[in-house]
């Protein structure tokens, strides 16, 4: 039996230059910097400043030139690519450009790393070479909060194969036990247990730093899990004893590595790709002045076109040469073209997220972000939710209450007993609050948090206030208990 069966397809595809002005709308102000950097080194008739082209070629518009057996079409509109005014139109369009148009950088200390601080330690030590080449090693191998993660076993074995340092675990252990006696303390401890060991050990032996010490030692688990009658039965202390040990331990830094940044690391400067700012009561935006380079088609092609066009004979070299120049100056317009959509597209949407949450950016206060979602502004604007989420999730912009990432302005919503819709954020704020200013003897399980926001006129699931609590990285009620 044959079987007739007609179907349908509906696909949209996306034209190259399509994709690609998705992807400058997606880039923040430096990585936009970068991109068009990179278009001017690319594209030869693509030029920056301020210098003034005249245009001279109309007549050379819309033509075709006869070569023989082959017609090349060479409509190219000059008055399209050149500009009368020594600034682009573009930076014309809108007054939507803030006046930081200087680079506005934050100048980092440069310093000596934190390998290099502990190595340079090592000169007040005897050491033999074999000594010291271990210790370098040992050094090399800790991670950026300052701990040994790696096993003696492993760390014999690589000063073997690498450094042709043939010793046991034993000497490894004896040299590791000089270099935790360097600065800070703590460093080169193998967990947090011996890095507050060793922090503690520092200190004057009193009362309570003894008992610090044999807490972590011998209860390490049942002081990590605050089981403090426990702590109070085994040691045979007063509640106050105990409050005096904890509060040394609690004193301690549990990454000693921590406050020493890595002259290797790459720190990363947020630039605001938008400001926000509070004028006589009303909000006033303005785009990042360095999202509006000065780009135009470079006065070396406006010539070579002024030359194809004198010229009385066509050579092979010169149609050549004219569909270069062609490509070329069609890749510069459409670049200039993309950077104007592109600056209107993050004006636009900003605008619609700034309008949408005026009581937030008015007040500062998060408990006034009304529930927003992507397709909330995508419809206000009439684009697409994906154009949003690009602008969303790599765009800052700079309010009175500090920079903000504008993807943080976004929240699910839900309705309270009077039936309004708030935002999550509002909620996980109050959540915040309450935990917060509960009594850390006792504190608020999941199932009385539910209940105290209730009471508040939010009717929300115990499972959903243990997520908003996960989200706010708040630890259950167990780890927030103090004595």
């Amino acid at each position: 039996m044959l079987k007739q069966q007609l179907n349908f397809k509906l696909s949209q595809k996306l034209s190259p230059q399509q994709i690609q002005l998705m992807k400058l709308i997606q880039l923040p102000t430096q990585a936009f910097e970068q991109k068009i950097k990179q278009e001017l080194e690319e594209n030869p008739a693509l030029d920056s400043g301020k210098e003034e082209v005249k245009d001279e070629f109309d007549e050379f518009s819309n033509t075709e030139e006869d070569f023989g057996n082959d017609t090349i079409e060479t409509e190219i509109n000059v008055d399209e690519y050149l500009s009368d005014d020594e600034i682009p139109d573009y930076r014309l369009s809108a007054n939507n450009y803030s006046a930081d148009d200087e680079d506005k950088q934050v100048p980092y200390a440069s310093g000596t790393s934190f390998n290099q601080y502990l190595k340079t330690q090592l000169n007040t030590f005897r050491l033999s070479q074999e000594e010291r080449d271990i210790a370098e090693f040992i050094i090399g191998s800790l991670d950026e909060s300052g701990y040994l993660r790696r096993s003696l076993e492993d760390l014999m074995d690589d000063l073997a194969f690498t450094q042709n340092v043939y010793t046991t675990e034993e000497k490894i252990e004896e040299v590791l036990f000089t270099v935790q006696e360097l600065d800070p303390s703590g460093v080169a401890a193998r967990n947090l247990e011996e890095c507050l060991v060793l922090q503690l050990s520092r200190k004057t032996p009193t009362k309570s730093v003894e008992l610090a010490i044999a807490i972590l030692e011998k209860s390490f688990d049942h002081f990590s899990k605050k089981h403090y009658k426990k702590l109070m039965s085994k040691f045979s202390i007063s509640e106050e004893e105990l409050k005096n040990a904890i509060q040394e331990i609690e004193h301690l830094n549990p990454k000693p590595g921590g406050s020493y940044a890595s002259n290797t690391k790459i720190v990363e400067h947020v630039v605001p790709d938008f400001t926000i700012r509070i004028v006589e009561g009303e909000l006033e935006l303005s785009l990042n002045g360095r999202n509006a380079p000065e780009l135009r088609v470079s006065r070396d092609y406006s010539n070579m076109l002024k030359g194809y066009k004198a010229s009385k004979e066509k050579t092979k070299a010169q149609k050549d040469a004219v569909i270069f120049i062609k490509q070329k100056l069609d890749a510069a317009k459409w670049f200039i073209e993309a950077i104007l959509q592109r600056q209107q597209t993050l004006f636009v949407t900003m605008s619609a997220i700034m309008y949408y949450q005026k009581e937030y950016f008015l007040t500062g206060d998060e408990r006034n972000l009304r529930p927003m979602i992507l397709k909330d502004i995508a419809n206000e604007i009439e684009m697409d939710v994906s154009t949003v989420s690009r602008v969303a999730n790599s765009k800052y912009v700079d309010t009175p209450y500090g920079t903000k990432l504008i993807k943080e302005f976004f929240s699910e919503s839900m309705t309270n007993d009077q039936g309004e819709e708030v935002s999550t954020r509002e909620i996980k704020k109050i959540l915040e609050t309450v935990i917060e200013e509960e009594d850390k003897k006792k504190p608020l399980t999941d199932d009385k948090l539910a209940g105290i926001l209730k009471e508040k006129g939010y009717p929300i699931a115990r499972r959903t206030v243990a997520k908003y609590r996960e989200q706010l990285d708040l630890p259950v009620a167990r780890l927030r208990k103090q004595i």
